[in-house]
């Protein structure tokens, strides 16, 4: 059993005030042995709570504390709370009243801004009162600091809450972590792409990249769900990151819900910011000398899979985002929601529009590919590709075709031969604006009409 630990500091000199009179409180004694006893306990030195220091106590003291407990008990030594606490007596009642007249006009401004400007301005004597006092003065009369703009009633309300079950909502973020040196003057920037589910803390995944970019989450979403089966939906916050087209319509065909957290409200993504706090204390703070994505990402699976999975939650009851996780699914394996082959092939295929150059080559994620088709030169195609292929692999779709790309070699295209175009024979057509021309201003019949005649 945990050891009992005392309720405040009031209760802590209560019970060290009882260990030294509770001897005398319990003894059979004669008359006139008390004030021996109390005499004798006034020339011994006691350690007060807290304190590096001995000191003694004089008969008085020791006398009182000794009525009090045989009237009262441990509640009666308790030290009397003091009722002008935090109020600032000293100050007089115009410079208070001044005092709270600035908070509700002015709810955003700080308490040492407050205090340094009347300071500033002569209505208020250096070293009168301190800012912490200030804060007590407006936490007694409710009076809180609040966000710029904002009044009482914008005020959003907090309820903890959390998903009814496992895989019913994830959460998706991005944390950046201290570049990494790859060389002498060269830096790789770190993101830290992660998904935690909401029932059960669990990390669902959790990877390094040098960019914040939509494909990078995508890809790390696809990885997800197909270890861990599909969400109900997935909550992220309003970056750019997760407000593409492409994850939009990934979600859509999975049919996932897709929510965003309200603009500049960082409180309701509490769980994920959070773990970042404690992947920061854990694990990010403490890299020295990584060199590659490879060597942290390996950091961050051994932190989460080591300590944080296995450890107990205060959020979760005292239980662990690994134990609940591997109950719930032992427990309801049913209500796994796996998606096949095709369907997440068909989910995840990106596609977009470029433009085919001379020479049978476009720009597609970073690359320059090739397409063996010269009639396609010059034309605006939709290029596509799948998450799942690795490495990728892009295709062009045209007039209900697709063509293959292929990553362009200079040097192989110099000894390959050309496909050259196919003459077509074209029919004669009769077309000769100059001739009808003539012919109207002579006031001839067309020579269409007179073989017409004929």
């Amino acid at each position: 059993m945990k050891p009992l630990d005392v309720r405040d500091s009031r209760e802590e000199i209560a019970l060290f005030r009882a260990q030294i009179i509770g001897p005398l409180v319990h003894a059979a004694r004669v008359r006139g042995d008390l004030r021996r006893e109390l005499t004798r306990l006034s020339q011994q030195r006691f350690r007060p709570p807290h304190s590096d220091q001995t000191r003694t106590y004089a008969v008085p003291t020791l006398q009182r504390w000794y009525y009090l407990y045989c009237n009262g008990g441990i509640e009666a030594l308790k030290p009397k709370r003091r009722r002008d606490v935090g109020h600032g007596k000293h100050l007089s009642p115009e410079l208070l009243e001044l005092l709270l007249d600035i908070r509700r006009e002015f709810p955003s401004a700080a308490a040492t801004v407050i205090r340094n400007t009347l300071v500033a301005d002569g209505r208020l004597e250096p070293g009168t009162m301190s800012t912490t006092m200030l804060r007590r003065i407006y936490a007694q009369h409710d009076l809180p600091r609040r966000p710029r703009g904002k009044t009482h009633e914008d005020v959003t309300q907090r309820l903890r809450w959390q998903a009814a079950h496992p895989n019913a909502l994830w959460h998706g973020d991005v944390c950046h972590g201290v570049d990494i040196i790859t060389g002498p003057g060269q830096t790789m920037p770190l993101r830290i792409h992660g998904l935690l589910d909401d029932a059960s803390r669990e990390i669902i995944a959790l990877e390094a990249h040098p960019s914040e970019k939509e494909t990078d989450m995508i890809g790390l979403f696809t990885r997800a769900i197909q270890r861990h089966g599909c969400p109900d939906a997935i909550y992220l916050d309003n970056g750019s990151t997760y407000r593409g087209e492409a994850l939009a319509t990934a979600c859509g065909r999975l049919q996932l819900g897709l929510l965003h957290a309200k603009p500049y409200d960082p409180q309701a993504r509490g769980k994920m910011e959070r773990f970042w706090r404690t992947l920061r204390e854990g694990c990010l703070d403490h890299m020295r000398g990584v060199t590659s994505l490879h060597d942290v990402n390996v950091r961050l699976w051994a932190f989460v899979d080591a300590q944080y999975a296995i450890r107990p939650h205060a959020g979760l009851l005292g239980k662990s985002p690994r134990a609940i996780w591997q109950t719930y699914w032992r427990e309801h394996p049913e209500k796994l929601r796996r998606a096949d082959e095709k369907s997440l092939r068909a989910a995840m295929t990106v596609r977009t529009r470029r433009r085919v150059r001379q020479d049978s080559t476009l720009s597609h994620l970073g690359k320059t590919w090739e397409v063996r088709r010269g009639f396609l030169g010059k034309k605006t195609v939709t290029v596509a590709h799948c998450l799942l292929d690795t490495p990728i692999a892009p295709w062009v779709e045209s007039d209900s075709r697709v063509y293959p790309l292929h990553p362009v070699d200079p040097v192989a295209n110099a000894n390959r031969g050309r496909n050259k175009a196919k003459k077509r024979v074209r029919k004669q057509v009769d077309f000769d604006p100059a001739t009808a021309l003539l012919n109207q201003q002579l006031c001839r019949k067309p020579a269409s009409k007179l073989q017409d005649k004929k």
